[in-house]
Order: C-alpha cells, then sequence, then structure tokens
C-alpha cells in the first residue's frame, strides 16, 4: 500500500493554510479527469494535450461519436501517464441525455485496479 500524497487538482489551501494534498490514488484519478476534460490547445506549450470531452456538449450523441471519443481518450491517457498507469480499458456509453466514460486502470507504482466513471451532461 502506497501512503504518500500529492497535490490535488483543483489546486486547493487546506485548513491548515497548506497546499491540499489527497492519496497517491486519488491524485491519479484527478490527473484523468484533467486529460479527459481539457480542451486541446487550451494548455499552454502543450497544444496536443486533452480528449476535449467538455466541448463535445454540443456534437450529435451517436455511436461514431462514442467510438471517436474512446479512441481519443485510450490515446491521450497512455501518451500523457504512461509512466503512471496502465490502462486496461475505456468504455464510452451514450444514451439521450449523458455521456459516461468508465476507465479501468492498474497504477504502476502501487499494482492496484481501479475504474473511474466521468458523466457529461448533455442539452
Amino acid at each position: 500500500m502506497d501512503n504518500r500524497f500529492d497535490l490535488s487538482y483543483p489546486y486547493a489551501i487546506d485548513g491548515r493554510a497548506r497546499t491540499e494534498a489527497v492519496p497517491y490514488a486519488s491524485h491519479i484519478r484527478e490527473l484523468i479527469e484533467q486529460i479527459l476534460f481539457t480542451a486541446p490547445g487550451e494548455r499552454v506549450n502543450r497544444p496536443d494535450f486533452g480528449a476535449g470531452v467538455a466541448r463535445l456538449v454540443f456534437e450529435p450523441n451517436s455511436d461514431a461519436l462514442a467510438a471517436t471519443l474512446q479512441f481519443t481518450i485510450q490515446g491521450n491517457l497512455q501518451q500523457w501517464l504512461r509512466d503512471r498507469i496502465e490502462i486496461e480499458a475505456v468504455q464510452v456509453v451514450h444514451d439521450e441525455s449523458k455521456l459516461r466514460i468508465a476507465v479501468s486502470y492498474r497504477i504502476s507504482r502501487t499494482d492496484a485496479r481501479h475504474i473511474a466513471t466521468f458523466e457529461e451532461d448533455r442539452p
């Protein structure tokens, strides 16, 4: 078991006026969330960082969108987090009003398996 802590995302100050820290497994989940919801071009000096899930809110919901998003997410996670996690599966499911993303991964440092689930509401 890994008892180390890392910075929280988004950056925050805790009740003791110190930089807020979270367990490493939570930090990894926050990194995944950051990649999913950052739009390409949003980061200075990293124009290809991010899967841009949030920008797809107004796109028509379809199987093609889900498949494209699954491929994009998996590629981004492997590119940016390959030294921290091993991606086991990315599943993108759409219904009429929600886009659900489930990422199954193994943390390299601890060998622990996790599933992170995210939902994006669609108008």
